[in-house]
This record gives C-alpha cells, sequence and structure tokens, in this order.
C-alpha cells in the first residue's frame, strides 16, 4: 500500500483530516494536504494522485465570495468521477460533489449537531466501503455539524445511508466516488474547537458547546474505532480500487 498519494483539500483552519488523515499516514498513504485557505494552489488535475479527500468547511457549496477556491474543487471533484479515482466527500465535501455532479443542495430544515444514528439502506450491504460496517444487526453512531444538506443526488448515485432528520448520509458514484454528509474523522478535541467557533449557531439549536463535547467524548472509544477503521477501510480502496482485494471487516456493535 505504501506510496499510493492522496490530495486532502482542507478549507480552513480546525477542519483538517484529523483521525483520518493519521490512519491513512499509519497505512502507508502520502498525504497531499492543500489549503487553499491559507494560500496554497489547488492542482489542476489528479494526474499525481491516486485518490481525493474533501473535508469540511463552515462555508456553503455555492459560497464562492468567501471561498473563491470552490469552483476548483468543484472541478477537480468532476474529474474524479470522470476517472472514478477513490473519492470521499465529506460534509461540505459531499456538498461540493452533489453540486458538482448536477444534485442540489438545500438549507436543512432540521441542523444536525452531535451524535445521530445512521441508517443503512440495503445497497450498503454490497458496497465496497460501507459493507464491512452494516453487517446484519449492527447499528452506526456518527458526529453530525452541518445546517445544509443534499436535496436531490446527481443523477446515477447511490443511496447508502440516511438519518432520521436527513435523507442522503452518504452515497457513491460510480465505484469509487463517495460523499458523506457527518463527520467520520472528528473526535471531542475537535468538536470542541468548533463549538467554540460556533456557540450562536448553537444556542439558537438550543445547545451547549459543552453538552455536545460531553456527548462525543461519552462515545470517544467507539468513535476512533468505528471511524479510524472506516478511514482504513477506505485507504485500502485508494491503494488496491473498491474490489474484493479492498474488503476487510470493519468492528461493529451489535443493537440492544
Amino acid at each position: 500500500m505504501s506510496g499510493a498519494r492522496v490530495l486532502v483539500v482542507e478549507h480552513e483552519d480546525g477542519t483538517g483530516p484529523a483521525q483520518f488523515g493519521e490512519r491513512l499516514a499509519e497505512q502507508g498513504l502520502v498525504i497531499d494536504l492543500c489549503r487553499p485557505w491559507a494560500g496554497d494552489t489547488l492542482p489542476g488535475t489528479l494526474d499525481a494522485y491516486d485518490g481525493l479527500l474533501v473535508l469540511g468547511g463552515s462555508m456553503g457549496p455555492y459560497d464562492e465570495e468567501q471561498a473563491p477556491w470552490l469552483p476548483k474543487v468543484r472541478k477537480l471533484l468532476r474529474q474524479a468521477v470522470t476517472r472514478d479515482l477513490p473519492t470521499l466527500g465529506i460534509c461540505l465535501g459531499m456538498e461540493l460533489l452533489t453540486v458538482a455532479c448536477g444534485g442540489e443542495v438545500r438549507h436543512a430544515a432540521l441542523p444536525e449537531v452531535g451524535l445521530n444514528d445512521l441508517i443503512s439502506h440495503q445497497a450498503a450491504s454490497v458496497d465496497p466501503l460501507f459493507a464491512p460496517l452494516v453487517d446484519q444487526g449492527s447499528w452506526l453512531r456518527a458526529v453530525q455539524w452541518h445546517w445544509e444538506e443534499t436535496a436531490t443526488l446527481p443523477e446515477g448515485a447511490v443511496p447508502l445511508l440516511t438519518s432520521e432528520r436527513c435523507t442522503h448520509q452518504a452515497y457513491r458514484i460510480g465505484t469509487a466516488v463517495w460523499g458523506v454528509q457527518f463527520h467520520p474523522e472528528v473526535l471531542a478535541d475537535d468538536i470542541r474547537t468548533w463549538g467554540a467557533a460556533d456557540v450562536g449557531s448553537l444556542h439558537a439549536l438550543g445547545l451547549e458547546p459543552g453538552g455536545v463535547v460531553a456527548e462525543v467524548g461519552r462515545e470517544e472509544k467507539r468513535l476512533r474505532t468505528l471511524w479510524g477503521a472506516f478511514a482504513e477501510q477506505w485507504g485500502c480502496i485508494v491503494a488496491d480500487g473498491p474490489g474484493p482485494s479492498a474488503r476487510q471487516r470493519i468492528p461493529v456493535e451489535r443493537r440492544p
């Protein structure tokens, strides 16, 4: 697996790849972290890369005045889809993938913040990335932090996960391009930073930052195990492709 190169796009300070990046590095993947918010130049093509990871951010997918590099990111995502290059868009990254491929993003009627249960569609059980997570009887929880959501999937996208408040929590385009609305990369320390920056928004939802951090902290061990292994699964796909050789078992918890 050593030597596979991943372009990671970070949209603002404090929204890095976190434990996801740590797991990829442990697998021997080379992480090329691009921070256009800090003046880094995005590559024009993905020719030099084996995978693409587009992270989250406080801006929306249409906020080009705040983040003028977003059109370039959408262009890279379209390239990834055309090439079927292993790709993962997280939160804003998923929203950018949706828009880049002809879907629609809207403001969420009910924003999700904190831990939420995820529900799998049948297609997830045979998906190269999600199948190991959705053994019969398993259940999933993940950190959420979003005020926008995918309203209409791109043509041909396969829905994989949903939740009570958000219809499209995860989907796949082709065989190797995924978008997830939730945050598999973050743990309690990350949420503490986000909460301090979003106090007003959380109060508007009736939430206290400390309460959200505590909730995530109580599940830290499980989040680290489950979504860390998910990161490793994606790393296997980057290195080996989405076929059977990339399959591994990810630990899951059973429903009570």
